[in-house]
């Protein structure tokens, strides 16, 4: 339910110049009862000029003399017969003269930190025109050594609210722009260009001839020598045991080649008889001339 303007007022008036209860003015002017009590003894509102609202298009006569007639009826606003300002729900936002020289940084900060932005989204979110913009975002803006980016919700020039909704807006068309440029051709055009008649003044094409097949290539002749062909399905074949080595023999005779001695056992017990003594002897001739000197002293 809507109030008055000036509620205390109202109600100092209605005390003074109505036979409306307590109840019915409280109830119109939003206080509590009692408060309304205290008006009429005195002890509040000492001092204040009632305020009419027949006189400011609150209340109608006949809505008084409806509810005075009736205690339990309650009172109703009177339709507004003045006009009331259209919301503008289209333009630039109004800036006000204190802060127009803040909007530079603000389209600064914006242009750095949120690229995917249009020109008309800065606009429409600080106020600012188009040609401002491309200004700074060319850096040929005529205060641009001053210019110093800030966050437009520091500078007052618009609400968190509203910068949220436009990064999300802005966010949203770069995503299906990506999107689209993804797409190849066939299905960004839609199942409309797919299905369109070939135009009938194009002739038909030539038919074209089918390629031969390859000739087969021999898989075995590229095979170096060792090496073993695998096929699928085919076992592998066993490997050949590699030929042992004969024992060794003692050469015969008649296998030595000419004017070659061969060392055969009685040859080798022969040599050992004739080294054998000489060291013996030695020994025998040592011991011997070591008894002469021991009978000569």
């Amino acid at each position: 339910m809507a109030h008055p303007l000036m509620p205390k007022a109202t109600a100092v008036w209605l005390v003074e110049n109505t036979a409306l209860t307590f109840e019915q003015i409280s109830a119109f002017c939003s206080l509590h009862e009692l408060e309304v009590q205290a008006i009429a003894d005195g002890e509040v509102a000492t001092g204040m000029q009632g305020l009419d609202p027949i006189a400011g298009g609150e209340l109608t006569q006949e809505e008084l003399d409806r509810c005075a007639a009736d205690p339990n009826a309650r009172l109703e606003m009177a339709n507004p017969k003045i006009p009331l300002p259209k919301a503008r729900t289209k333009g630039a936002r109004y800036t006000p003269l204190s802060k127009r020289q803040d909007r530079p940084d603000a389209i600064a900060w914006l242009v750095r930190n949120h690229p995917e932005f249009t020109d008309s989204q800065i606009s429409k979110l600080i106020g600012t025109t188009k040609p401002t913009i491309n200004a700074i975002r060319e850096r040929s803006h005529w205060n641009m050594p001053n210019i110093k980016p800030q966050n437009p919700v520091n500078l007052g020039l618009c609400s968190s609210d509203d910068l949220e909704k436009v990064v999300a807006l802005a966010r949203a068309r770069a995503g299906k722009a990506q999107e689209s440029q993804a797409q190849p051709p066939d299905e960004a055009a839609g199942p409309a260009a797919a299905e369109a008649p070939a135009p009938v003044d194009q002739a038909p094409a030539a038919p074209v001839a089918p390629e031969p097949d390859p000739a087969p290539v021999n898989p075995a002749a590229h095979l170096a020598p060792g090496e073993t062909l695998l096929v699928k399905g085919v076992p592998k074949p066993a490997e050949e045991p590699e030929p042992e080595e004969p024992p060794a023999t003692e050469d015969s005779p008649e296998d030595a080649e000419p004017g070659e001695t061969m060392a055969t056992p009685d040859v080798l017990k022969a040599a050992e008889d004739i080294f054998a003594p000489t060291s013996d002897a030695a020994a025998k001739e040592a011991a011997k001339d070591a008894a002469d000197d021991v009978e000569k002293s």
